[in-house]
């Protein structure tokens, strides 16, 4: 377009439209403005002078630039450079063209080090920082700046690896494709193998971190993946990965939930016939299981056998994950054992853990967990059949499992507490003191380990407490019964650990505080039930504790206390007319198919209803009588 048809123009805008670019129509919207340099007032005309100067050294800048990159020869990229260089020289800090003097170097520094021809990336991208810090929202080239700032990150931790440049990356790329919709240019070449795709594998690269900002960079890479993107699949698992993390150093229920609901979409991601399919169905076994664990949900435990079982028929002998799947088998199976009570199931385990181990021979990485879930396996055996030999092999492989394991390794107390429990046990068939006393150091040990809100830290307080209860049994040192029932209190009231291994804990710690007739034992009966209102389920759903109530007020009876024995009996009460209030469901469609029946029921569950709110007033009635 000539100088002629640019002034015919006048003062109103038009279009400039350019060739297609990878199926975008890119244009521009330009209007003519005529600036007359003959107003020397003011010092217009100087200025005026200095602005033809900076076009021109733009200009010049941009034509050497477009010579280097056309024949790649370096002598075209110093000069540009140069002219880059005098132009941001001549738009100082607060000059209206200093952004984009900023961006023009930038962008020629960052080809040319891209091109292994210049060096400092460090310099350049402070260069597109400076230039993205005077384009803020609303901008109009804010989403250009975006971009380049990416870009220059991404070229970084391209050469240096550096996690923090990838992180920044996947940010900066989340806000600029929600500011640039479909169809836009930027868009087309920021969501390439190079850009978006660049940084989502990179963050998958980077070590699983449980804190809320390594959680927060999994949700960014996960909204850079939406439905239908190939990367999908990878960045729920990640996050998942993730936030379950996170579940096992805090013990959030919400955390595993989560975790559960991303697995789920990542099976239903991975089709039949796809090589990794046991991959995320033993994922979403292994999350269902911990939830089981936490908050002992049958339908949870329900599906975890079939979901590894599908998992181990997809690794057949030979294949490179099958040791995996028959360990994850394995453990469903022991689980299953403690429900049934079936040696079958006992038996399966180990069989198939003996198989793992022969696909895990010294030097493998993960031989160390199958020898500590063989020796469970073992000693889970001994508890239900009483056979030495099983008590020996599983102290053995507990040995050789704590050898193999890394002393910075997080689950390293894991193994420690395992030896400590079989430890204990053998000193209960054989008297040994050596064995009980190494019991109690290796579990005051891994205490050291965890810290104070970790939710194992619940399960080396009940190994202290047993190991110590064990002894007191043996030698009736009253020092070892007060150790143990100090060991029950902090158990039961880890605050991070779920609600029914704490309540279990505390109906044993109760049990056993009668039978030694301990003072703590209405303290250990009250904490089953504020445990139990807090968990909205009554102790007497747990095994053995079906007369829990009534245990605690005759307890309390016959220490003298009746107060606390008529409360312990109403809160009794009292949790199982709220657990049938919950009962009540909506009658809607129970009304328009048989009214009659549906005023019965409305009348029971008001019955029901009165008879749960009247409990609490009962309680104090009878407490003040």
């Amino acid at each position: 377009m000539s100088w002629d048809e640019l002034l015919d123009h006048g003062d109103e805008p038009f279009d400039l439209s350019f060739p297609s670019v990878r199926g975008v129509h890119p244009s521009l919207t330009l209007k003519v403005a005529v600036v007359h340099a003959c107003d020397n007032q003011n010092g217009a005309l100087s200025d005026s002078l200095v602005d033809c100067d900076i076009a021109r050294e733009t200009d010049a800048g941009h034509a050497r630039f477009a010579k280097y990159v056309a024949r790649n020869r370096v002598s075209h990229l110093i000069h540009a450079v140069r002219h880059f260089q005098l132009v941001l020289d001549q738009c100082p800090a607060g000059h209206p063209d200093h952004a984009t003097a900023l961006t023009n170097l930038a962008w020629a520094r960052l080809i040319g080090s891209i091109r292994n021809d210049l060096q400092d990336i460090d310099a350049t991208i402070s260069l597109f920082r400076g230039a993205l810090a005077l384009r803020p929202q609303r901008h109009p080239d804010h989403p250009l700046s975006l971009y380049n700032l990416t870009e220059a990150l991404n070229w970084r931790h391209n050469k240096k690896n550096a996690a923090v440049d990838i992180r920044e990356a996947a940010q900066l790329y989340h806000e600029l494709l929600t500011i640039c919709p479909e169809g836009t240019y930027l868009r087309s070449i920021a969501a390439g193998a190079n850009g978006v795709d660049y940084v989502i594998g990179g963050c998958n690269n980077i070590p699983i971190d449980a804190s809320n900002e390594g959680i927060y960079l999994r949700r960014v890479v996960l909204e850079l993946c939406p439905l239908g993107h190939q990367l999908r699949l990878d960045a729920l698992h990640w996050l998942a990965q993730a936030v379950e993390a996170r579940f096992q150093q805090c013990g959030s229920i919400d955390d595993i939930d989560e975790a559960i609901q991303f697995r789920r979409e990542a099976v239903f991601l991975c089709p039949e016939g796809r090589a990794d399919r046991d991959v995320y169905l033993n994922n979403l076994a292994v999350s269902l299981m911990s939830r089981f664990h936490h908050q002992f949900k049958p339908d949870d435990f329900d599906e975890v056998i079939p979901l590894l079982e599908e998992a181990l028929r997809l690794c057949p002998v030979g294949h490179e994950s099958r040791d995996s799947s028959l360990d994850s088998l394995g453990g469903a199976f022991i689980a299953h054992f403690k429900k049934s009570g079936d040696i079958d199931d006992i038996t399966g385990a180990i069989s198939l853990y003996r198989e793992a181990l022969t696909l895990r021979p010294p030097g493998h990485p993960h031989r160390d967990t199958t020898l500590n879930n063989l020796a469970l396996a073992l000693k889970t055996r001994y508890d239900k059949l009483d056979v030495s030999e099983d008590l020996d092999e599983a102290i053995d492989l507990y040995r050789e499992s704590l050898r193999l394991k890394r002393h910075d390794d997080p689950e390293r107390h894991v193994n420690i507490l395992n030896l400590g429990s079989v430890l204990y046990s053998r000193f209960t068939e054989t008297q040994e003191n050596e064995d009980v006393e190494e019991a109690i150091t290796i579990c005051q040990k891994s205490l050291t380990a965890l810290s104070s809100l970790h939710p194992d830290r619940h399960f080396s307080y009940r190994q202290l407490q047993q190991a110590y209860l064990s002894r007191y049994r043996i030698l009736h040192d009253p020092a070892d019964l007060s150790f143990a029932i100090q060991n029950f209190r902090l158990a039961s009231r880890h605050p991070t650990q779920g609600f029914p291994p704490r309540i279990r804990e505390a109906i044993y710690w109760a049990r056993q505080a009668e039978v030694y007739q301990h003072e703590s034992a209405l303290e250990a009966y009250q904490m089953c039930f504020e445990l139990s209102t807090a968990m909205r389920e009554a102790a007497t759903a747990f095994d053995d504790a079906q007369s829990l109530s009534v245990d605690a007020a005759s307890y309390a009876i016959r220490s003298g206390n009746l107060r606390q024995a008529v409360e312990l009996a109403e809160q009794g009460r009292g949790q199982q007319w709220s657990l049938a209030s919950r009962l009540r469901t909506p009658v809607e469609d129970l009304e328009s198919a048989n009214p009659n029946l549906a005023h019965n029921y409305l009348e029971l569950s008001q019955f029901v209803s009165n008879a749960a709110q009247s409990s609490a007033t009962i309680t104090d009635r009878a407490a003040a009588d």
